[in-house]
């Protein structure tokens, strides 16, 4: 099936002018002294275009005399570790030789001030100590919560700025709590730390760039939340209800920070979330090469096969869903030979199945899913589909010799 999504985007080769003909209103530019040290942040989403993105705001500082730095700012991941935040940034192409300065990874914290609860507030020391910070992130939907700032600007402020230790310390509540904590400790960050500015981006449902907004300090809390709004407009889907086995070829924190995007596969992991595809099982088959062993995801599987396991590294998984209280999400699923047992196990335990047939949904991940598999019990269901398009005639899912799925499409 080809699914009908929303592909509005800024061509790649003019996303530099509209930051910059953003940035260049005087309300934003005037921020930016000669001689100030700017900080930028770079956090370890997939974001599309990020290393332009951050090369776009790094020339930006230097053109108005300042000093820019870029600061890691993921919390808790690349193992909570200054050489795994280091790591994630070049796996993305942000590196001192492609940005042309200077990139801050290690881990080191002060405490800016309080929140308004008396709770201790902590930053990354180097931004902390810059004359300036720009925060540069996505805006999105998270997978573990609802409230009006979600993954975004606030977020960004209150836990990837955060490092391991602000991270932890706003995620001790529980995710119960988060849509309070977020503002609550982000507002603190508006409050006690130089932030100028940020830059914000959303993405349509092919992870490509929608839209890019400049907001300045006094404006983030107030807009934020109209922003997340249209990101959840964008956000792709799977245009089938429901299904008793869903199939993900590939998981990974390039995908999505849960591994699996929980907003489309419906696979969330806590109470304070809902919507996506409704499946009985969940078969992952193997972990991303930009996941760099981190199997964070593998909680919303049934089973999985013995080659994603081998590839899981518990001490690269481990810091990330300690910090965010929710071990749930790296519970390790049952653990079968190949993909072909792997989704055997999964359609084999299903209940109150329909008589024509076994309901199969198979993605390649989360991100794209403009290509996906349906089993043949749905083929006459979505033939008059506006969203849906039938692109083949069903068929035998095809194995090859060691037991595992061809590739998708």
């Amino acid at each position: 099936m080809k699914q009908i999504l929303s592909g509005e985007r800024i061509a790649v080769e003019k996303i530099p002018a509209q930051i910059c003909s953003l940035l260049n209103e005087e309300r934003f530019a005037g921020k930016i002294k000669p001689g100030m040290k700017i900080a930028i942040t770079a956090g370890s989403r997939g974001i599309a275009n990020i290393a332009l993105i951050t090369k776009t705001l790094v020339e930006f500082v230097k053109s108005k005399g300042a000093t820019p730095l870029i600061v890691a700012a993921m919390g808790s991941h690349g193992g909570a570790i200054a050489e795994g935040q280091r790591k994630i940034l070049s796996n993305f192409g942000i590196t001192e030789e492609t940005m042309g300065c200077s990139i801050m990874a290690n881990m080191d914290v002060v405490k800016i001030g309080v929140n308004d609860e008396g709770a201790a507030v902590f930053m990354a020391k180097d931004a902390a100590l810059a004359d300036g910070i720009i925060v540069s992130c996505r805006i999105k939907p998270h997978t573990c919560f609802r409230g009006p700032y979600e993954s975004g600007i606030m977020k960004m402020l209150a836990i990837g700025l955060g490092k391991q230790i602000g991270a932890d310390t706003c995620h001790q509540a529980g995710f119960q709590n988060m849509a309070k904590n977020v503002p609550l400790y982000g507002r603190a960050v508006l409050k006690n730390a130089p932030i100028l500015l940020a830059v914000a981006v959303l993405e349509n449902a092919f992870d490509e760039t929608a839209k890019i907004v400049a907001l300045e300090r006094d404006e983030i809390e107030r807009k934020e939340p109209a922003l997340l709004e249209e990101a959840k407009a964008l956000l792709p889907r799977i245009f089938v209800p429901k299904c008793d086995v869903l199939i993900c070829d590939t998981i990974g924190k390039n995908f999505s920070g849960s591994g699996m995007d929980a907003n489309i596969t419906g696979t969330f992991v806590t109470p304070y979330c809902s919507g996506g595809l409704k499946s009985q099982r969940v078969a992952v088959l193997d972990l991303s090469r930009e996941s760099h062993h981190n199997a964070t995801g593998c909680g919303m599987a049934h089973a999985t096969t013995r080659r994603f396991f081998d590839k899981m590294d518990f001490e690269m998984t481990y810091p990330n869903v300690i910090t965010s209280t929710v071990i749930e999400n790296v519970r390790i699923p049952m653990v079968l030979k190949n993909d072909r047992e792997a989704i055997q196990v999964c359609i084999k335990t299903c209940t109150d199945l329909d008589p024509r047939g076994i309901r199969i949904v198979r993605i390649a991940n989360s991100a794209e899913v403009e290509h996906i598999q349906l089993s043949e019990v749905y083929y006459d269901e979505v033939k008059e589909s506006s969203k849906l398009v039938i692109e083949s005639d069903p068929e035998e899912m095809p194995f090859d010799h060691q037991g595992n799925l061809m590739d998708l499409g």
